[in-house]
């Protein structure tokens, strides 16, 4: 395509929110950390590697019985208030957190994927809630 001559009116949207083909046989709860699979269909967080961060899901999506992106899930990009292992102190803010599950992050990558850039931390230990940046 050729390069523009006059004005164009681009589309656009805000890239914090998203509506995501859920897998197959997935459940994901309403604020539920949300990621891509390798095939690029939603599933809930996990301790898994291969999965890619996009944030929190809006709303409950349940595909226990569909294939494929047979249903979808709203989900948003944003900072959220994540559980910690007990690994994240204040040493690890602008490190990156891992995901446990669906709600929980460590400092620690032992085989899990990326969540996301540790903002802040509040309390200590398995009490402490991390801020992470997700999506």
């Amino acid at each position: 395509m050729a390069a523009l001559t006059k004005d164009r009116n681009t589309p656009s949207r805000t890239a914090e929110l998203y509506q995501d083909p859920v897998a197959a046989g997935a459940r994901i709860y309403a604020g539920a950390m949300v990621c891509l699979d390798a095939q690029g269909f939603a599933v809930p967080a996990s301790g898994a590697t291969g999965l890619t961060a996009r944030g929190m899901a809006l709303r409950e999506a349940d595909n226990r019985q569909g294939g494929n992106g047979a249903v979808a899930v709203d989900v948003q990009s944003g900072c959220y208030g994540l559980k910690s292992d007990g690994s994240i102190g204040r040493q690890h803010i602008g490190r990156t957190a891992y995901f446990v599950d669906d709600q929980t992050v460590s400092a620690t990558a032992d085989g899990r994927s990326a969540a996301g850039a540790i903002k802040d931390i509040e309390g200590q230990g398995h009490d402490a809630i991390a801020w992470v940046i997700v999506g």
